[in-house]
This record gives C-alpha cells, structure tokens and sequence, in this order.
C-alpha cells in the first residue's frame, strides 16, 4: 500500500469509529443530555461534531504516516499503532459509558485511561514521525477540555 492508501484506510475507519459512537450519542443527545445541569463552558451541541469530524480526521493522518514508516522502523509502528488501537477503542468506549449508560462518573473515570493513552500515543508517534505526534496535540487538549467538561457535569448532577 501506498502512503496515500495507508493514511485513507486510518482516516475512514476514524471517521466509521467517530460515527458509531455517535450513533450512540445521538438519542441521549435528545432526550437524557438536556436535562443535566451543565457548567457555564459547556459548548453549544453542534460545535461536536465538526470539532470530532476534524479530530479524527487529524488522527487518522497522523496514524497513516505512522504506518507508513513500517518499513524502517517496524517494532515502534507496531507498538506505536498497537497504543492508537487502544486509544481509540477508549475513545469510543467513553459515548457508551457517558450517553448510552448515562454514567458520567464511569465516564470520567474512564476518560482518565483515555488521557493518558493518547499522551502515550503522542509520545510514540512523536518518535517516529514528529508531525504525526504534533497532530495528535489538538485530540489531546480537546480530551482535557472533555475530561473537565465531563467531572463538572458528574458534580452538578451527583
């Protein structure tokens, strides 16, 4: 596979991951979400999407050209890759913790582990392919903000 192909093939199956999830979030989005008591930051609903749409978008190059170095460096991308799976896999876990079980201290502990599976990812990606690792910074300050948006909601709604 190309450089090209390598980089689509990660960004579609963000992109797919990104829409499952959602598909999760969509109902709670309507009907459980607006009865929480939000913080005052808490962004408007449809700034989500766009922002997740990106995020993965950004992810899934910075995971192509990660792969795309196998050839030269094939135990980090495997271990590097193997970390994304798992970040990622985190990722969609915390739209079923959060809006399918309604579970926000689940969720935001949860978030945690997510947290610092990017941060690795980040690291190990930085290694390989420095742009890659720098791609990987926005997803990681938007789960911070996530994560703070998350425990605010846990503690006015405990």
């Amino acid at each position: 596979m190309n450089k090209i192909t390598k980089i689509l093939t990660v960004v579609v199956t963000c992109l797919a991951i990104g829409y499952f999830s959602g598909m999760v979030t969509r109902s709670a989005i309507l009907d459980w979400y607006p009865t929480l008591i939000k913080p005052s930051f808490n962004p408007p609903n449809w700034i989500f999407a766009p922002v997740w749409s990106m995020l993965y978008i950004m992810m899934g190059v910075s995971a192509g050209l990660v792969w795309n170095r196998i050839e030269f460096e094939k135990e980090s991308v495997k271990k590097a890759l193997g970390v994304f799976a798992i970040q990622l896999a985190l990722n969609a876990l915390w739209s079923y913790l959060f809006f399918g079980l309604h579970n926000p201290l689940l969720a935001g502990l949860e978030i945690i582990l997510l947290w610092l599976m990017i941060y690795e990812c980040y690291l190990q990606f930085a290694k390989i392919n420095k742009f890659s690792g720098y791609l990987m910074l926005p997803y990681l300050a938007w789960v911070s903000f996530a994560a703070v948006l998350n425990a605010s909601i846990w503690w006015l709604n405990r």
